[in-house]
């Protein structure tokens, strides 16, 4: 089981996203409590949102946002100059105080009901928001935003840049905590941070629901100005659907992930792989892909890959000893890779994942990364099963076949991670 955020060698990082949003949030509510609510009314209506955000969300932690309305409403909190035509005095602490308070709110129910606060993704919405409101808030209270936009159809450029700008400050503090999730879930590769900072910005350019909350944040901010604080109970009910969108397409997520995982048992089960084979092929792939860089999707893709690389072996009228089908003319390894990607294309998993399956009898270098890792790491379980002699007897005879069957490079990869798990006999179990 993965380890929770901040356990494990790179728990100071999480402790210093988490202290730093704490001691925002602390000079924030220090500072509301003397100076008072600004706009009490606004501040309750944003608080509110933000609540009721946080308080009809279901997601699972881990998701990439399982509360797009609190998202919204913090950015549009954020974001807000004017309201119905009259400039606002909130300031940039008072929207961190609001946006800690209704969070904490929210907490409550949730607690009661026994599910599990994520301190992380509340730290890194503090300081997102934070972020968000320095930016904003000082240069509209002194006027040097007016002066550079103008007061016409130029100014939405103002808010829009600040939008911009805090995707970019969430996408690294998302990196650095994906970071220290994967060092904290085992002694596994880990990932090069810039590789998961390029993978968060891919995702924030496309993910629908992260434009959705952006363009929502802005278009509720700028509804405010002109509408006053009625503007969010009408602008932010499409964001309701794209939450419901999205959850939706996680339940399929999820229903296509436990398809796979009862479709790679059924070669266990059946006498065709080992017990635990895909189970640990998947893993050490994972970790394999990791320490080449992989993050995100590709990273995706190649575990379920993994998971299922062996179920065209089913077609087979007698299970081959061990699993192991390298021993198979190459005719026959081919019709069984083409089997087990025919397969895999109904199970809705993707075609990227069914052609990483379908290639996994062709020479290494016709095949795209996610298939190299699989054939090295799929050999590599298959030899110390057969008790060749070891790990490292087993990563011996993989050196031994990089001129024809596997890559130098991931066999490296492979032999690195392994080291870091001490070398432990993956076909044991």
């Amino acid at each position: 089981m993965r380890a929770p955020y901040g356990i494990g060698p790179l728990a100071p990082a999480v402790l210093a996203v988490r202290g730093a949003a704490l001691l925002l949030a602390l000079v924030a509510l220090a500072h509301t409590s003397v100076r008072g609510l600004a706009e009490p009314g606004l501040a309750l209506v944003f608080g509110l949102l933000v609540a009721a955000g946080e308080l009809v969300r279901r997601g699972a932690a881990g998701e990439r946002e399982p509360a797009p309305l609190a998202a919204a409403g913090a950015l549009a909190y954020a974001l807000l100059g004017d309201s119905a035509g009259r400039p606002t005095t909130h300031g940039a602490l008072q929207v961190i105080a609001v946006v800690v308070v209704a969070q904490a709110l929210a907490a409550v129910p949730r607690r009661a009901r026994g599910r599990r606060t994520d301190a992380d993704r509340a730290a890194r919405r503090t300081l997102t928001v934070g972020f968000a409101a320095v930016c904003f808030q000082p240069l509209y209270a002194s006027g040097q935003a007016e002066r550079w936009f103008g007061d016409g159809p130029y100014f939405p450029l103002f808010p829009l840049t600040v939008l911009a700008l805090t995707a970019l400050c969430d996408a690294v503090l998302a990196a650095l905590l994906a970071r220290s999730a994967a060092r904290a879930g085992g002694p596994g590769a880990l990932p090069p941070y810039g590789s998961l900072l390029v993978d968060e910005v891919r995702a924030l350019a496309g993910t629908g629901t992260g434009t959705a909350i952006g363009a929502t944040g802005v278009v509720t901010a700028l509804g405010v100005a002109v509408a006053g604080p009625w503007a969010p109970a009408v602008l932010c009910g499409p964001l309701l659907l794209t939450q419901v969108s999205a959850r939706r397409y996680t339940a399929v997520r999820t229903t296509c992930g436990q398809t796979m995982a009862s479709l790679a048992r059924a070669t266990e089960i059946a006498g065709y792989t080992p017990p635990g084979h895909a189970r640990r092929v998947a893993a050490l792939a994972t970790a394999v892909g990791r320490e080449l860089g992989l993050t995100g999707p590709r990273l995706t893709v190649l575990e379920h890959a993994a998971l299922m690389h062996d179920i065209g072996q089913l077609s087979l009228l007698d299970p081959v000893a061990g699993g192991a089908t390298a021993r198979l003319p190459a005719a026959e390894q081919r019709r069984i890779a083409l089997l087990g990607g025919a397969v895999v294309r109904r199970t809705g998993a993707g075609p990227e994942v069914a052609a990483v399956v379908e290639q996994q009898a062709d020479p290494y270098r016709e095949q795209p990364l996610a298939a190299r890792i699989v054939r090295t790491v799929n050999a590599y379980d298959d030899l110390c099963g057969e008790s060749v002699g070891g790990p490292l007897r087993a990563l011996e005879q993989l050196r031994l076949g990089t001129g024809h069957d596997h890559q130098p490079q991931v066999v490296e990869a492979l032999g690195r991670v392994l080291a870091r798990g001490g070398l432990t006999q993956s076909g044991a179990g």
